[in-house]
């Protein structure tokens, strides 16, 4: 089975390669919509910001190189002079950026909510109460919420008590900012709409290369001067690209009628996973507020290493179990679309049957 017919149940774009990609610019620049920048201003990089701050619903907008940088330059900006800054124990921010936040701009964060996917407005209010009554006043300068969360398996912070912090925010004064990588995988599992997420936050952040098929990149948005002059900053730290309008100009690419192609694979992959819970041991969990991402449930007569191998035979990719999480995830993306649910349910049958015998 080729490339274009496997079915890959790993990240949330549909996968890439290097022919796909030069496929795409060639056609791209057949179609003339190839538009040069000059260290990441202009061209197709400036009409992909306007695209993005119209449909995230913000005034203005910068394209980043990665979302780490997009995260922390935002942060950077809200706080000042402010040095708390308070985010989940188990956000990119702070379990994967080396303290970037406090080596880089001498912000110290306030992590809450250990080991769970999101923090409540109680635990906030804690946060700023302890903030403001310390010997030493010591203010929080910006709040941020990342939802869904990579490192638990793309669990949400549910609709009401994001609405619940945002408020607390608000009315306590403090900035509060979106890390929203994964926010039109939100948006579709949930059925609220973009612009309904991204106005209850002063910023936010969204990858443009994790499903809109770019090699690279990311987006932040807001007010138009929060924005304004932020390129010197993108500078500063490095992330002036030049040539940065390949990566735009294929996200613009890929972002073309993504949101019918993924509302579509989430409802083909809510069918087809009903349909495999009817296998003998195998069943697809699903988190009470979870995105595209479901785990692979064998029961312990099941050798989990042959199941995956037989689905592989199949033109089907599922990762391997890892140190983060114990039992297979399965991301739902487009490449769903490439094979109808009988043929990737006989799949799965004949690896329950394998994985079984002896």
């Amino acid at each position: 089975m080729s490339s274009h017919d496997s079915v890959v149940f790993s990240g949330d774009g549909e996968p890439q390669t290097p022919r796909t990609v030069i496929e795409r610019l060639s056609a791209m620049l057949e179609a003339d919509e190839l538009r040069p920048d000059t260290y990441s201003l202009g061209g197709n990089v400036e009409a992909f910001e306007r695209r993005m701050a119209e449909q995230l619903g913000k005034e203005a907008a910068i394209w980043m190189p990665t979302g780490t940088l997009a995260n922390h330059l935002a942060l950077r900006r809200h706080s000042g002079t402010k040095a708390r800054v308070v985010l989940q124990e188990q956000s990119h921010i702070y379990q994967d950026e080396g303290d970037a936040l406090a080596r880089l701009s001498g912000l110290n964060a306030i992590p809450l909510a250990g080991g769970k996917p999101y923090f409540t407005a109680s635990e906030l209010q804690k946060a700023i109460d302890l903030s403001v009554t310390g010997r030493v006043l010591n203010p929080i300068g910006a709040v941020s919420i990342e939802s869904p969360v990579r490192r638990q398996a793309g669990q949400m912070m549910p609709w009401n008590e994001m609405k619940s912090v945002t408020k607390l925010c608000r009315e306590a004064g403090i900035p509060v900012h979106l890390d929203g990588a994964r926010l039109y995988m939100m948006s579709a599992a949930t059925g609220i709409a973009v612009k309904k997420y991204t106005e209850l936050f002063d910023s936010v952040y969204v990858s443009t290369w994790k499903y809109f098929g770019s090699p690279f990149g990311a987006i932040l948005a807001g007010p138009r001067e929060f924005i304004e002059g932020m390129y010197h900053d993108r500078r500063m730290f490095g992330g002036g690209l030049p040539s940065a309008y390949i990566a735009t100009a294929l996200s613009m690419n890929g972002q073309d009628g993504f949101v019918e192609r993924f509302g579509e694979s989430l409802a083909k992959a809510k069918t087809l996973f009903a349909l495999i819970d009817e296998l003998p041991g195998v069943k697809i969990g699903q988190f009470e507020h979870g995105s595209n991402v479901f785990e692979l449930q064998l029961d312990s007569s099941m050798d989990t290493d042959r199941f995956i191998d037989s689905l592989l035979d199949s033109g089907i990719s599922i990762p391997w179990p890892s140190v983060e999480w114990l039992v297979p995830l399965m991301h739902v993306n487009s490449s769903i679309l490439r094979q109808s649910n009988n043929e990737i349910l006989e799949a799965f049958a004949i690896a329950s049957s394998v994985s079984r015998s002896l």
